[in-house]
């Protein structure tokens, strides 16, 4: 079951991988082409640990390529709508704010427990340093934009 599960999310997640890089190419190309390096970039370690959760559920190793290859479509997909959505100027306003706060929330509500679960009061405030950098980071690119 959490294979099946896996799927689907990746599907969606990969919807909003697709929606991102064709948003930001219509914010303009150096924006489409750091987004497009962005996602991937942590799309390579994300795949291979959806890869090895497939092949831990009992999926072989054929199919389980097989399934992240199709998983895939959902970018073009994705894509195919923030390329669509570009086109009219008002509609294209929701899809960059969507896709950042949909990688926003994984971060604070999937990611940041999983990291402060079990550790020392130093890893978690290093752990917590590095979200607010990241933030800080984000701020700044978009003040120089």
């Amino acid at each position: 079951m959490a294979g099946i599960l896996n799927i689907i999310a990746d599907t969606m997640h990969n919807f909003t991988d697709g929606l991102a890089i064709a948003a930001s190419f219509s914010a303009g190309h150096a924006v489409g082409m750091s987004t497009t390096v962005a996602v991937l970039v942590h799309e390579i370690p994300h795949e291979i640990g959806d890869f090895a959760l497939l092949v831990q559920s009992g999926f072989s190793m054929r199919s389980a390529i097989l399934l992240q290859l199709m998983t895939a479509v959902g970018a073009f997909i994705g894509a195919g709508v923030g390329l669509l959505s570009s086109s009219q100027s008002q509609s294209s306003a929701w899809v960059l704010p969507f896709t950042a706060g949909g990688f926003i929330y994984v971060a604070t509500v999937d990611v940041l427990p999983t990291l402060l679960k079990d550790t020392s009061f130093f890893q978690t405030l290093a752990e917590l340093l590095a979200l607010c950098f990241g933030v800080y980071l984000m701020v700044l690119i978009a003040a120089f934009e």
